[in-house]
Protein backbone atom coordinates (compact mmCIF):
# COMPACT_ATOMS: atom_id res chain seq x y z
CA UNK A 1 0.00 0.00 0.00
CA UNK A 2 1.53 3.18 -0.73
CA UNK A 3 0.60 6.12 1.17
CA UNK A 4 1.67 9.43 1.89
CA UNK A 5 4.43 10.11 4.99
CA UNK A 6 3.45 13.70 4.91
CA UNK A 7 0.77 15.67 5.18
CA UNK A 8 -0.57 20.13 5.47
CA UNK A 9 -2.86 19.73 7.45
CA UNK A 10 -3.71 23.69 8.09
CA UNK A 11 -5.00 25.86 7.05
CA UNK A 12 -6.99 27.50 4.39
CA UNK A 13 -5.88 31.12 2.94
CA UNK A 14 -2.67 31.05 4.65
CA UNK A 15 -0.36 29.85 1.48
CA UNK A 16 -0.85 26.36 1.58
CA UNK A 17 -1.28 26.01 -2.22
CA UNK A 18 2.10 28.33 -2.77
CA UNK A 19 3.56 25.86 -0.31
CA UNK A 20 2.05 22.80 -2.16
CA UNK A 21 3.32 24.32 -5.48
CA UNK A 22 7.02 24.97 -4.41
CA UNK A 23 6.68 21.19 -3.18
CA UNK A 24 6.28 19.52 -6.21
CA UNK A 25 9.20 21.24 -7.43
CA UNK A 26 11.66 18.83 -5.72
CA UNK A 27 13.04 16.05 -7.12
CA UNK A 28 13.08 13.94 -4.17
CA UNK A 29 9.23 15.11 -3.32
CA UNK A 30 5.55 13.96 -4.81
CA UNK A 31 2.41 15.39 -4.53
CA UNK A 32 -0.93 14.35 -4.66
CA UNK A 33 -2.35 15.00 -8.26
CA UNK A 34 -5.60 16.25 -6.57
CA UNK A 35 -5.12 18.88 -3.71
CA UNK A 36 -7.66 19.01 -0.66
CA UNK A 37 -8.23 15.59 -1.21
CA UNK A 38 -10.12 15.52 2.46
CA UNK A 39 -9.74 11.86 2.95
CA UNK A 40 -8.39 11.49 6.01
CA UNK A 41 -11.31 14.12 7.32
CA UNK A 42 -14.29 11.68 6.52
CA UNK A 43 -16.00 9.44 9.19
CA UNK A 44 -16.28 6.82 6.58
CA UNK A 45 -12.60 6.69 5.95
CA UNK A 46 -12.87 3.95 8.82
CA UNK A 47 -16.18 3.09 8.14
CA UNK A 48 -16.89 2.03 4.91
CA UNK A 49 -20.20 0.94 5.47
CA UNK A 50 -21.47 4.70 6.02
CA UNK A 51 -20.40 5.41 2.32
CA UNK A 52 -23.91 5.77 -0.03
CA UNK A 53 -23.81 4.99 -3.55
CA UNK A 54 -23.97 9.45 -4.09
CA UNK A 55 -20.58 9.54 -2.30
CA UNK A 56 -19.18 6.44 -4.47
CA UNK A 57 -20.30 7.99 -7.66
CA UNK A 58 -20.41 11.57 -7.08
CA UNK A 59 -18.26 14.82 -8.10
CA UNK A 60 -16.60 17.56 -5.63
CA UNK A 61 -17.96 21.25 -6.45
CA UNK A 62 -15.02 21.39 -8.83
CA UNK A 63 -15.92 18.15 -11.01
CA UNK A 64 -13.25 15.87 -9.58
CA UNK A 65 -14.26 12.54 -8.17
CA UNK A 66 -14.69 12.22 -4.65
CA UNK A 67 -11.75 10.71 -2.65
CA UNK A 68 -13.93 8.43 -0.40
CA UNK A 69 -12.42 5.20 -0.12
CA UNK A 70 -8.52 3.83 0.89
CA UNK A 71 -8.15 2.76 -2.96
CA UNK A 72 -9.34 5.84 -4.65
CA UNK A 73 -6.37 7.40 -1.89
CA UNK A 74 -3.83 5.00 -2.10
CA UNK A 75 -4.39 5.40 -5.92
CA UNK A 76 -3.34 9.07 -5.86
CA UNK A 77 -0.18 7.94 -5.03
CA UNK A 78 0.71 5.26 -7.51
CA UNK A 79 2.79 7.23 -9.68
CA UNK A 80 5.29 8.55 -6.81
CA UNK A 81 8.46 6.42 -8.04
CA UNK A 82 11.63 6.91 -6.24
CA UNK A 83 10.28 9.58 -4.64
CA UNK A 84 11.43 9.96 -0.83
CA UNK A 85 8.88 12.34 0.28
CA UNK A 86 5.05 11.74 -0.49
CA UNK A 87 2.44 14.14 0.59
CA UNK A 88 -0.96 16.00 -0.10
CA UNK A 89 -2.43 18.82 1.55
CA UNK A 90 -5.97 19.53 2.88
CA UNK A 91 -5.85 22.36 5.34
CA UNK A 92 -9.25 21.31 6.40
CA UNK A 93 -7.92 18.67 8.83
CA UNK A 94 -7.08 21.05 11.66
CA UNK A 95 -10.56 21.87 11.45
CA UNK A 96 -12.18 18.87 11.31
CA UNK A 97 -9.93 17.59 13.74
CA UNK A 98 -11.62 15.25 15.53
CA UNK A 99 -11.82 12.79 12.46
CA UNK A 100 -8.61 13.87 10.99
CA UNK A 101 -6.57 12.53 13.70
CA UNK A 102 -7.97 9.50 14.49
CA UNK A 103 -8.02 8.82 10.40
CA UNK A 104 -4.17 10.13 10.75
CA UNK A 105 -3.46 6.92 13.50
CA UNK A 106 -5.29 4.64 11.54
CA UNK A 107 -3.88 4.85 8.50
CA UNK A 108 -0.55 7.16 7.99
CA UNK A 109 0.78 7.13 12.10
CA UNK A 110 4.57 8.37 11.58
CA UNK A 111 3.59 10.56 8.58
CA UNK A 112 4.96 14.51 9.57
CA UNK A 113 2.66 16.68 9.76
CA UNK A 114 2.63 20.39 8.81
CA UNK A 115 0.67 23.90 9.37
CA UNK A 116 0.90 27.01 8.08
CA UNK A 117 -1.04 29.61 10.61
CA UNK A 118 -2.11 32.93 9.30
CA UNK A 119 -3.60 36.09 11.59
CA UNK A 120 -6.93 34.60 11.85
CA UNK A 121 -7.99 38.23 11.27
CA UNK A 122 -6.55 38.18 8.26
CA UNK A 123 -7.47 34.50 7.25
CA UNK A 124 -11.01 35.48 7.87
CA UNK A 125 -11.16 38.44 5.52
CA UNK A 126 -9.51 36.44 2.84
CA UNK A 127 -12.14 33.20 3.46
CA UNK A 128 -14.75 35.82 3.00
CA UNK A 129 -13.66 37.95 0.12
CA UNK A 130 -13.15 34.23 -1.48
CA UNK A 131 -16.93 33.39 -1.01
CA UNK A 132 -18.08 36.82 -2.41
CA UNK A 133 -15.65 35.93 -5.47
CA UNK A 134 -16.87 32.19 -5.59
CA UNK A 135 -20.57 32.78 -4.39
CA UNK A 136 -20.40 30.28 -1.99
CA UNK A 137 -20.82 30.63 1.54
CA UNK A 138 -21.83 33.29 4.01
CA UNK A 139 -21.43 36.38 2.51
CA UNK A 140 -22.94 38.63 5.95
CA UNK A 141 -20.12 40.87 6.73
CA UNK A 142 -17.77 40.13 8.66
CA UNK A 143 -19.18 42.29 11.54
CA UNK A 144 -22.28 40.85 11.09
CA UNK A 145 -20.95 37.11 11.57
CA UNK A 146 -19.30 37.84 14.76
CA UNK A 147 -22.51 39.33 15.94
CA UNK A 148 -25.29 36.99 14.83
CA UNK A 149 -23.74 33.57 13.63
CA UNK A 150 -20.46 33.20 15.81
CA UNK A 151 -20.86 29.60 16.42
CA UNK A 152 -21.98 28.67 12.97
CA UNK A 153 -19.38 30.21 10.39
CA UNK A 154 -16.85 28.70 9.00
CA UNK A 155 -15.40 31.60 7.85
CA UNK A 156 -14.92 32.78 11.49
CA UNK A 157 -14.60 29.11 13.16
CA UNK A 158 -11.84 28.32 11.14
CA UNK A 159 -9.43 31.04 12.66
CA UNK A 160 -9.90 29.32 15.83
CA UNK A 161 -6.49 27.55 16.16
CA UNK A 162 -5.76 26.52 19.41
CA UNK A 163 -8.28 22.60 19.90
CA UNK A 164 -7.31 21.89 16.63
CA UNK A 165 -3.43 22.49 16.91
CA UNK A 166 -3.17 20.88 20.50
CA UNK A 167 -4.94 18.04 19.41
CA UNK A 168 -2.41 17.25 16.54
CA UNK A 169 0.47 18.21 19.37
CA UNK A 170 -0.36 15.38 21.92
CA UNK A 171 -1.70 13.12 19.53
CA UNK A 172 1.70 12.92 17.52
CA UNK A 173 4.05 15.11 19.70
CA UNK A 174 6.10 17.94 18.84
CA UNK A 175 9.13 15.87 16.67
CA UNK A 176 6.12 14.91 14.32
CA UNK A 177 4.02 18.08 14.11
CA UNK A 178 5.53 21.11 12.17
CA UNK A 179 3.85 24.50 12.90
CA UNK A 180 4.95 27.71 10.58
CA UNK A 181 2.80 30.94 10.43
CA UNK A 182 2.24 32.89 7.28
CA UNK A 183 4.28 35.44 8.85
CA UNK A 184 7.30 33.19 8.03
CA UNK A 185 6.67 32.56 4.13
CA UNK A 186 6.13 36.14 3.45
CA UNK A 187 9.06 37.47 5.03
CA UNK A 188 11.92 34.78 3.80
CA UNK A 189 9.96 31.55 1.95
CA UNK A 190 13.36 30.24 0.81
CA UNK A 191 14.15 29.50 4.55
CA UNK A 192 10.19 28.04 4.97
CA UNK A 193 10.97 25.94 2.24
CA UNK A 194 14.70 24.79 3.44
CA UNK A 195 13.26 23.90 7.02
CA UNK A 196 9.93 22.12 5.46
CA UNK A 197 12.28 19.75 3.40
CA UNK A 198 14.46 19.02 6.17
CA UNK A 199 11.56 18.30 8.06
CA UNK A 200 10.33 15.73 5.35
CA UNK A 201 13.90 14.42 5.32
CA UNK A 202 14.93 15.24 1.49
CA UNK A 203 17.08 17.27 0.45
CA UNK A 204 17.18 21.15 2.20
CA UNK A 205 19.62 22.29 -0.40
CA UNK A 206 17.58 22.38 -3.51
CA UNK A 207 16.45 25.78 -4.04
CA UNK A 208 12.42 26.46 -5.01
CA UNK A 209 11.35 29.22 -6.72
CA UNK A 210 9.17 31.11 -4.82
CA UNK A 211 8.47 34.11 -6.64
CA UNK A 212 5.33 33.22 -7.89
CA UNK A 213 2.41 33.31 -5.14
CA UNK A 214 -1.02 31.57 -5.56
CA UNK A 215 -4.60 32.96 -5.31
CA UNK A 216 -4.03 36.58 -4.80
CA UNK A 217 -7.51 38.02 -2.91
CA UNK A 218 -9.60 39.88 -5.57
CA UNK A 219 -13.19 41.15 -5.63
CA UNK A 220 -15.83 40.84 -8.06
CA UNK A 221 -16.63 44.62 -9.47
CA UNK A 222 -19.98 44.00 -10.43
CA UNK A 223 -21.46 40.60 -8.21
CA UNK A 224 -24.24 40.34 -10.78
CA UNK A 225 -22.03 39.91 -13.55
CA UNK A 226 -20.18 37.68 -11.40
CA UNK A 227 -22.80 35.54 -10.32
CA UNK A 228 -23.52 35.10 -14.26
CA UNK A 229 -20.83 34.11 -14.56
CA UNK A 230 -19.33 32.11 -11.75
CA UNK A 231 -23.34 29.65 -11.21
CA UNK A 232 -25.47 27.65 -13.38
CA UNK A 233 -27.98 29.69 -14.35
CA UNK A 234 -30.15 30.34 -17.73
CA UNK A 235 -28.50 32.91 -19.48
CA UNK A 236 -24.77 31.44 -19.11
CA UNK A 237 -26.17 28.36 -20.06
CA UNK A 238 -27.76 29.81 -23.44
CA UNK A 239 -24.89 31.53 -24.35
CA UNK A 240 -22.97 28.49 -23.92
CA UNK A 241 -25.26 26.38 -26.11
CA UNK A 242 -24.68 29.47 -28.97
CA UNK A 243 -20.45 29.40 -28.22
CA UNK A 244 -20.60 25.41 -28.32
CA UNK A 245 -21.10 24.98 -31.81
CA UNK A 246 -18.12 27.28 -32.98
CA UNK A 247 -15.89 27.82 -30.14
CA UNK A 248 -14.08 24.94 -28.30
CA UNK A 249 -14.28 23.84 -24.65
CA UNK A 250 -10.76 25.15 -24.16
CA UNK A 251 -11.18 28.70 -25.75
CA UNK A 252 -14.82 29.20 -24.07
CA UNK A 253 -13.14 28.64 -20.63
CA UNK A 254 -10.16 31.20 -21.54
CA UNK A 255 -13.46 33.36 -22.51
CA UNK A 256 -15.08 32.71 -19.48
CA UNK A 257 -11.82 33.43 -17.25
CA UNK A 258 -10.76 36.89 -19.45
CA UNK A 259 -14.59 38.19 -18.41
CA UNK A 260 -14.11 37.08 -14.65
CA UNK A 261 -10.43 38.85 -14.85
CA UNK A 262 -12.38 42.10 -16.50
CA UNK A 263 -14.83 41.93 -13.50
CA UNK A 264 -12.12 41.80 -10.84
CA UNK A 265 -10.29 44.28 -8.77
CA UNK A 266 -7.61 44.41 -5.86
CA UNK A 267 -9.23 43.78 -2.37
CA UNK A 268 -8.27 47.68 -1.49
CA UNK A 269 -11.68 48.62 -2.87
CA UNK A 270 -13.29 46.62 -0.17
CA UNK A 271 -10.99 46.95 2.80
CA UNK A 272 -11.35 45.53 6.26
CA UNK A 273 -12.24 48.46 8.42
CA UNK A 274 -10.86 49.57 11.77
CA UNK A 275 -13.94 48.43 13.42
CA UNK A 276 -13.99 45.17 11.91
CA UNK A 277 -10.76 44.43 12.67
CA UNK A 278 -11.28 45.51 16.75
CA UNK A 279 -14.98 43.30 16.68
CA UNK A 280 -12.15 40.05 15.16
CA UNK A 281 -9.84 40.52 17.45
CA UNK A 282 -12.00 40.42 20.22
CA UNK A 283 -13.25 37.07 18.52
CA UNK A 284 -10.33 35.68 18.59
CA UNK A 285 -8.55 37.19 21.39
CA UNK A 286 -8.31 33.91 23.82
CA UNK A 287 -7.30 31.37 21.43
CA UNK A 288 -4.25 33.63 20.21
CA UNK A 289 -3.20 34.27 23.74
CA UNK A 290 -3.49 30.20 24.34
CA UNK A 291 -1.78 29.80 20.84
CA UNK A 292 1.05 31.71 21.66
CA UNK A 293 1.82 30.03 25.11
CA UNK A 294 0.98 26.13 23.64
CA UNK A 295 3.73 27.40 20.74
CA UNK A 296 5.75 29.24 23.06
CA UNK A 297 5.87 31.99 20.16
CA UNK A 298 5.00 35.42 20.53
CA UNK A 299 1.69 36.28 18.27
CA UNK A 300 1.19 39.77 19.98
CA UNK A 301 1.99 41.26 16.52
CA UNK A 302 -1.63 39.63 15.36
CA UNK A 303 -3.08 42.31 17.55
CA UNK A 304 -3.06 45.42 15.45
CA UNK A 305 -6.34 47.72 16.16
CA UNK A 306 -5.43 49.11 19.22
CA UNK A 307 -1.65 49.69 17.53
Amino acid sequence: MTLPNFLIFGVQKAGTTSVYNYLKQHPQVYTSPIKETEFLSRESARKPELLTDEDRTGLTKGGRQKIVTIERYEALFDAAGEAIALGEASPNYLFAHEQAVPNIQTYIPHAKLIAILRNPVERAYSDYLMSLRQVVGNHKPLAAQVETSRQTSHTLLKGLYYEGTKHFLDAFGPEQVKIFLFDDLRQSSAELMRELYEFIGVDSSFAASTQKKSQTAEVPKNSTINRLLRTKNPIREGAAKVLRAVVSEENRQKLRSQLISANSRGKEYLPLTNDERRLLEDYYRQDILQLQELLSRDLSHWFKADR
